[in-house]
């Protein structure tokens, strides 16, 4: 059975997730009504659970140290409430089985061997590399696919990372090579990492501690 989650959790979920966000692109990472978020992110920043924050040209809300730790506490009061907690788990664990193979994979994707047998740019001049790196993608596609899906089920906050990643991976396939790590963007590293985050502050967890989930 699907449990909903509380739309301050969500819009305190979202702004984690992404790091830092717009209203619009926090009610759009959830289905929430912009109009509803903006006012809700408002009412988050009077109790400094929010700030507004800019970078390198980019500007929109971040959590604060009491906004990650409110957030915190209410997907620990969820997990709790719903009892999927080692259903989460017990996916955490499959996820971080295949972990490196994404990284590896993007990597490959970025640098290649040369003739001297040095690291080098992969200026994708190589139509075997790239495709061995494609086809290793698509298998971990369908992994996040099937991962997101049973996750989904039982909280659909974390659902949709399979279509994700597979939209990401038809861009690339489509020439836009930049979607494999493009960041700031749904690219195939994007939502892979955003999923590990997911599943990290889901389970109160801190990158470091994987083992033992």
């Amino acid at each position: 059975m699907a449990d909903t989650s509380a739309p301050a959790l969500l819009v305190l979920h979202a702004v984690r997730l992404r790091g830092m966000t717009t209203g619009a692109e926090a009610a759009a990472r959830f289905g929430l009504d912009a109009d509803a978020v903006g006012e809700l992110l408002l009412d988050l920043e009077a109790y400094g659970r929010v700030s507004r924050a800019s970078f390198a040209g980019t500007s929109g809300w971040t959590l604060t140290d009491a906004g990650r730790a409110e957030g915190e506490r209410l997907l620990a009061e969820e997990l709790a409430a719903t009892g999927h907690g080692p259903f989460v788990r017990e996916r955490y664990a499959t996820f971080l089985a295949h972990n490196d193979r994404c990284l590896t994979a993007c990597t490959d994707w970025q640098l290649r061997p040369d003739g001297a047998g040095r690291l080098a740019v992969n200026t994708h001049g190589d139509p075997v590399w790239d495709g061995r790196v494609l086809d290793e993608l698509t298998v971990l596609g369908g992994v996040l696919d099937t991962l997101s899906a049973e996750l989904g089920l039982r909280l659909p906050r974390l659902g949709g990372y399979g279509a994700r990643f597979t939209a990401a991976l038809a861009r690339v396939r489509r020439g836009e090579l930049s979607w494999v790590d493009r960041p700031r963007a749904d690219s195939c590293h994007t939502v892979w990492m955003e999923l590990h985050e997911d599943l990290l502050a889901t389970l109160g967890l801190r990158r470091g501690e994987e083992p033992g989930v």
